[in-house]
């Protein structure tokens, strides 16, 4: 017996098949439907999907024999790793000085027959073999051997969608830890920033209020503008914390709500806003649903209909509706509208369309990002329907079992 060598790039061909992370994984189906196939092609009663590394050859999937691997020395598909042929044939073991007192041949298995077709990569690095074995000498046919051929890709290809499955799974834990670590900086320094601006803002305020008499016209000028931009970089702060927040929303227990009660709720919300009728549309009583993620969405929602609003007697419509999997939602003002080539960036955190609201002050382009971020942790889609001058019906669901495993709360309010 002649023991086979090691492979011209055995350490690039040792990290390639470490790559896949299959070594002494489980068997799988849509393996061991390709050894079948193999066996029942060439017409022998042993198939194999053999990985060597560095000592054994080891078998994804096995075709006729129990054995789950052999020590490398005694491996016929170390052998073929080396070969140049495209196939490695022995018709009759026994007759060849490699493998004639292999002790796979002498004894079991009875290796006679061997064609095995190396496993190759992208850049040419065998891994293993696809191979099939017959206790009696044998000569594979074209059409066999072109089977054998094309079945091997079939296994590489099995083997290269595992790994890029595991560097999709790898990539997005990096990108949930990468976001989890943004999102606490963002809060941190939001945070952080708030009390200067604070000072900021009730210094200049108070400046204002004791001293404007005694302060020159572009004095009393400066300073105003030093209170406005600390307040616009308040909201902006306070926007931030409540988008970087939304996460933790989302571990709120489920609660059953009354949604008679949703519009009461926000009526003595904006109690100040005399004109706004708040009106809702639905045959429900109840809904379980995360309380707190809804109550953030319709606040957002029914806030901007309101802050937007240019009617004299502004009508929001709230409308609750659900199918099996789903709760459905709208809410719909009688504002100014929409224009269409904006539906999309009104979703993007930091895109404004340039519109002031009723109070002179231009949005900070987080709020409806927040909404749209929530509605997709939670299972849902949300869209606009609107035109200039007609209105806008914001529409989105949330999935009913988004949070399965807490237990339900009966009959809180929103």
């Amino acid at each position: 017996m002649i023991a086979p060598i090691e492979h011209l790039y055995e350490k690039e061909r040792l990290n390639a098949l470490k790559s896949y992370e299959v070594l002494d994984t489980l068997p799988e189906e849509d393996y061991d439907n390709l050894t079948k196939i193999a066996a029942q092609i060439c017409g022998t009663p042993i198939s194999l999907v053999s990985l060597l590394d560095e000592t054994r050859q080891w078998f994804k999937s096995r075709h006729g024999i129990d054995a789950t691997e052999t020590p490398r020395e005694l491996a016929f598909c170390a052998h073929a790793i080396n070969s140049e042929d495209e196939i490695f044939n022995i018709k009759d073991a026994r007759e060849d000085e490699r493998f004639k007192d292999n002790p796979l041949v002498i004894k079991d298995p009875n290796v006679i027959f061997y064609a095995g077709v190396p496993l190759t990569n992208d850049e040419g690095l065998p891994v293993g073999t696809l191979c099939v074995i017959d206790h009696k000498p044998r000569t594979l046919t074209q059409t066999q051997k072109d089977s054998l051929k094309a079945l091997s890709k079939h296994v590489m290809n099995l083997l290269e969608l595992r790994k890029n499955k595991i560097l999709l799974e790898d990539s997005n834990k990096e990108l949930a830890i990468k976001n989890t670590e943004l999102e606490n900086f963002a809060y941190t320094t939001a945070h952080d920033l708030k009390a200067p601006l604070n000072n900021i803002s009730s210094m200049s305020e108070l400046v204002i209020e004791s001293y404007s008499d005694k302060l020159e016209e572009d004095g009393s000028i400066m300073l105003g503008f030093i209170k406005t931009s600390s307040d616009k970089l308040k909201k902006l702060i306070d926007s931030l914390l409540n988008y970087s927040k939304t996460s933790s929303l989302l571990h709120s227990e489920r609660t059953t709500v009354n949604i008679t009660t949703i519009v009461e709720d926000l009526q003595t919300l904006y109690a100040f806003e005399s004109s706004v009728n708040l009106l809702a549309k639905t045959n429900l009583k109840t809904i379980t649903i995360n309380k707190t993620a809804l109550d953030q969405i319709l606040i957002n929602l029914v806030g901007n209909a309101i802050k937007y609003g240019n009617k004299d007697d502004l009508e929001i419509i709230i409308g609750v509706s659900e199918s099996k999997e789903n709760y459905h939602f709208y809410v719909q003002d009688n504002g100014p509208g929409i224009a269409l080539n904006l539906h999309d960036k009104i979703f993007e955190i930091f895109k404004t369309v340039g519109v002031k609201d009723k109070y002179g002050q231009q949005g900070t382009g987080i709020g409806l990002a927040t909404v749209k971020k929530i509605v997709e942790k939670l299972g849902g889609t949300i869209s606009v329907e609107s035109e200039e001058g007609k209105g806008a019906k914001f529409i989105f669901n949330i999935t009913k079992d988004t949070i399965p495993n807490i237990p339900l709360v009966k009959e809180a309010a929103l």
